[in-house]
């Protein structure tokens, strides 16, 4: 059974059930194979779902141009809680998606970012951070979550999800409670708060503009800095007040800078920051009462407090961060807490089956109580013990002590001070429910050196057998000798080096010294297939070589007899029962981060597959959500991050949500041991590779163009300007992805199929490049987002030069792509490759181009980075030329400016691709958009 979520017209959670295996055909309207979701309110909804003659097609079915139909299901009406509840396996994307939601909703909630409206209703407040994450979780709504509301766009049916979640959870929080018992109007409104919602419309203004002073999305932000006393016999403390740039925290002006107008720069940012320091300082007294005494002073700027005043502050700290407000602590602040240290066998030969195997495997422990990494002295525990003061003097350093948790710390290493644990147990210590934190984690033997900082640069190099008919080198070397280490104790391992560094010599050098032990099951997209089996033909000869793929595909017993089997991820899918039938010594996932969705049919099948050892290859652990990077680990090592819901609240939410640097800390310490990334731009790494060369190369628009790109900007602007929500957000990404259609040549835009000689100017530039290429015999790789400018390069390319101009896309079949590769590769084939960059971002090798040409530009980084290191990477012997076209006066040139400019805009970037440009103003766009007047050539 399926368990898939719904947000209601209304705002209410729903859950629907499927179950595939019931029979499909029906002559009504109710869903044939809809069963009771067994959770929350019964009731019966219509929904709209892809559907054939028969019946509607189940979530599993491939999606072909099928027709919507509506169907009458059996729901659940859920809370959050009932959500919480649910285990993973039984969800899928929509149901997971309405949990991410109310964890949302319920932690606005408890940071109080919400407001009571005219309606007696609560809703939500959303601003920087908060409105950032609402526009993903639009961006990533399931369209499953809308088949009871398809007429809705996302962000309406997020907004009324939403605030009907904060309703339900201030309510529940606030039974009992009755606010007011007044027969005034403003009293009636508070009563309703906790009980029957009513309307009072003459409520609604001011309470708007109350509302809209919460929902400040100000560039800086009010700071307070905390010092500690200089000198022993000195006890006051100093408060200061600051304010400081939410894009770059390291910029702060002292309050009193600013009442004696010594900075220029706060000005640039906003209008008036003496009035924003002091209304802030008005909201952060109700937080903390001492900083009443701020606002005392005519021109607040700092306040000398003593201990008790200093503690005081500490301890309303997390309630002022969690208003938005910025709390710096000294500098020697020392952290009390507890410091594990583990001991492994020295040798991994040593390890025996009865001490385990992998996470699973017993090593010896001691607790001890520290400060930092510092263990502490018996003395020094007893000088805290009796300490009768909230702030102590340690070592040069200030704690703040909490007697009970230092008592309740002692106790514990009396009782648990030592024995031993799994090597799980040691990676998840900090996680653990203890009575302190963990300040400090050691390890010695072979875990110890898989704990360590660079942890290849550790081990020693191993030689591959001599029946691998390579030389490795280096690095390569050391790669291996930890696959073989993580291979040896049972751990699974993910070899994330970067794109180019030889990820599949490594494993296949690997394979060889293990060749005899079991088959090793390789999967991988059908792209790379190909690669993998001319790679093992050419460096490991004496492995028997098998694809398990097309419609003759072998019996278990026969894939067995081969040491090593490639197949596909949908091949996984359909072929399961078989290939789990095998005893696979190893199962090797390439290109990992296609499992990067675990509801996935592939990331579910893989997961199902029986191996002594399970290797990820991938040069993105990482795209977009720390999700994926769980999928990945928990196929690796199953229970390494425990539970996909328990991950989501220790690490994903605060860290995606909050940039929590220290969960951030906490995630790489626990995956580190099983994660090894190198970079081929580190020379430590590779010495030999050839200089890569960017550079922009700016193109101007012709008459025609031009003409175009102002009509599609008046349009857009006249449309956005009556628009709001997700459909303005529409309506500005279907206009950018218009311009560029329009930079790159003006019957893409129109799609008439006319001549493209002498109308564009990236085209003639793009001429002018090829010229050059083919007069010094060089190779060249042009990547497009878009398949329709591909064709129609072409045929122009192929016309202008007499020559063939292959292109590989999305549709281009295997054998076909293998072909073409092969043949470009080959110092007679094409000298022209024309390449969609999503079909040709990844897994190819094409080292026989040197230069490479972005003809339009993803504003994604890290994907122009993979489709140009097809190209830049190992075995390309020439320098690469990489050519990056912008058209001058345009959208393109402003926003790659901004994006070389700010690094922080660029990473937001990087993770959300173009959906940060919906989120300026509509004179912000005009800005960005307006075309310059050096647009256009002569």
């Amino acid at each position: 059974m399926l368990l898939h979520g719904l947000c209601g017209p209304d705002g209410r959670l729903a859950l629907w059930a499927e179950d595939p295996g019931l029979p499909r055909e029906t002559d009504g309207d109710v869903h044939p194979f809809a069963v009771t979701p067994g959770h929350g309110k019964p009731e019966t909804r219509t929904i709209t779902l892809p559907s054939t003659e028969s019946g509607p097609l189940a979530s599993t079915d491939p999606l072909n141009g099928q027709r919507l139909r509506p169907w009458r299901v059996p729901v659940g009406v859920v809370d959050a809680a009932a959500l919480a509840e649910l285990s993973d396996d039984e969800l899928t994307d929509s149901a997971r998606f309405l949990a991410d939601v109310a964890a949302f909703a319920e932690d606005l909630v408890s940071r109080g970012r919400v407001v009571p409206d005219e309606q007696s209703r609560w809703r939500a407040v959303l601003s920087g951070v908060d409105s950032a994450r609402f526009v993903a979780l639009a961006g990533a709504m399931p369209p499953a979550c809308r088949a009871e509301s398809l007429e809705s766009d996302a962000g309406a049916v997020l907004t009324s999800t939403v605030d009907r979640l904060v309703d339900d959870e201030v309510r529940q929080r606030l039974s009992g409670v009755r606010l007011s018992r007044g027969r005034a109007e403003l009293d009636r409104w508070l009563a309703a708060l906790t009980g029957e919602p009513t309307s009072f419309p003459s409520l609604a203004r001011p309470l708007e503009a109350w509302c809209a002073s919460l929902a400040s999305d100000s560039p800086v932000r009010t700071c307070f800095r905390l010092s500690s006393p200089e000198l022993e016999d000195d006890d006051f403390w100093l408060l200061e007040v600051l304010l400081q740039s939410v894009d770059d925290p390291s910029v702060l002006v002292p309050a009193g800078q600013l009442w004696h107008g010594n900075d220029d720069v706060l000005y640039r940012w906003i209008d008036d920051p003496q009035a924003q320091l002091l209304a802030d300082l008005g909201r952060a007294s109700r937080l903390h009462r001492g900083l009443e005494q701020l606002l005392r002073q005519s021109q607040p700027s700092q306040l000398r407090t003593d201990v008790d005043g200093a503690h005081a502050f500490l301890l309303d700290a997390p309630l002022l961060t969690q208003a938005g407000f910025a709390v710096l602590l000294p500098a020697k602040w020392g952290h009390l807490g507890l410091r594990l240290s583990a001991r492994s066998p020295q040798s991994v030969g040593t390890v025996g089956r009865e001490r385990g195997m992998g996470l699973d495997l017993l090593v010896d422990y001691k607790w001890q109580l520290a400060l930092g990494s510092e263990p502490l002295t018996e003395a020094e525990m007893a000088t805290l013990a009796a300490a009768k003061v909230p702030l102590v003097r340690l070592r040069g350093r200030w704690l703040h002590l909490d007697g009970k948790r230092l008592a309740a710390g002692l106790a514990y290493l009396g009782r648990s001070g030592q024995g031993t644990m799994t090597a799980g147990e040691v990676l998840w210590a900090e996680q653990a429910d203890l009575p302190l934190p963990v300040t400090d984690v050691h390890a010695e033997g072979w875990l110890g050196r898989l704990l360590s900082d660079h942890t290849d640069q550790r081990l020693e190099p191993v030689e591959p057998p001599a029946a691998f008919e390579a030389t490795l080198r280096p690095y390569q070397e050391r790669g291996l000798a930890w696959l073989s280490l993580m291979d040896r104790v049972g751990l699974g391992a993910c070899l994330a080096d970067d794109m180019g560094l030889g990820k599949t010599v490594q494993l296949l050098a690997l394979a060889v010294s293990t060749a005899g032990r079991g088959p090793t099951l390789v999967v991988c997209p059908m792209s790379v297939v190909g690669n993998w089996r001319r790679e093992a033909e050419r460096f490991a000869p004496t492995l028997s070589v098998h694809v398990h793929h097309g419609e003759d595909r072998v019996s278990a017993a026969e894939l067995a007899r081969h040491d090593l089997v490639i197949t596909t991820y949908g091949v996984v899918a359909r072929d399961l029962a078989n290939l789990s039938e095998v005893d696979w010594d190893r199962v090797v996932l390439d290109e990992a981060q296609y499992v990067k969705n675990s509801a996935s049919v592939q990331a579910r099948a893989v997961r199902a597959l029986p191996a002594r050892h399970r290797v990820a290859l991938t040069g993105t652990p990482v795209e977009n959500r720390l999700a994926e990077l769980w999928s990945v680990m928990d196929f690796l090592n199953p229970g390494l991050l425990r539970t996909e819901h328990t991950f989501r609240a220790r690490f994903a939410v605060p860290i995606e949500r909050f940039n929590d640097q220290e969960a951030a800390a906490r995630l790489r310490r626990i995956t580190g041991p099983f994660l090894l990334r190198r970079l081929k731009t580190d020379r430590a790494v590779i010495d030999d590779l050839p200089e890569k060369f960017e550079v922009r190369q700016l193109c101007n628009l012709t008459v025609e163009q031009a003409t175009l790109y102002q009509a599609v900007v008046d349009e857009m602007l006249g449309r956005i300007g009556e628009s709001r929500g997700i459909k303005r957000k529409g309506l500005v990404l279907a206009a950018m992805t218009k311009l560029k259609q329009v930079c790159n040549h003006p019957a893409q835009l129109l799609g008439d199929g006319s001549r493209v000689a002498g109308r564009s100017g990236k085209v003639a530039r793009l001429e002018e490049i090829v010229e050059q290429v083919l007069a010094d015999g060089d190779k060249v790789l042009c990547f497009t987002q878009f398949v329709s400018f591909g064709r129609m390069l072409v045929g122009h390319l192929s016309a202008r030069f007499g020559i063939e101009v292959p292109f590989l896309h999305g549709g281009t079949p295997q054998r076909a792509r293998d072909e073409l590769v092969a043949r470009f590769q080959s110092p007679d084939g094409p000298s022209i490759l024309l390449v969609s960059l999503k079909a040709g971002g990844t897994g190819l090798n094409l080292t026989a181009a040197n230069h490479v040409v972005h003809l339009d530009r993803w504003w994604n980084p890290a994907v122009e980075d993979q489709a140009t290191d097809r190209a830049f990477r190992i075995g390309q012997r020439r320098d690469v030329q990489v050519r990056k076209f912008v058209c001058l006066g345009t959208l393109e040139e402003r926003i790659d400016r901004v994006i070389a400019e700010k690094r922080a805009l660029a990473q937001l970037v990087v993770g959300a691709g173009e959906s940060w440009l919906t989120e300026l103003s509509t004179s912000e766009l005009r800005e960005l958009i307006t075309l310059a007047p050096e647009a256009v050539g002569e």
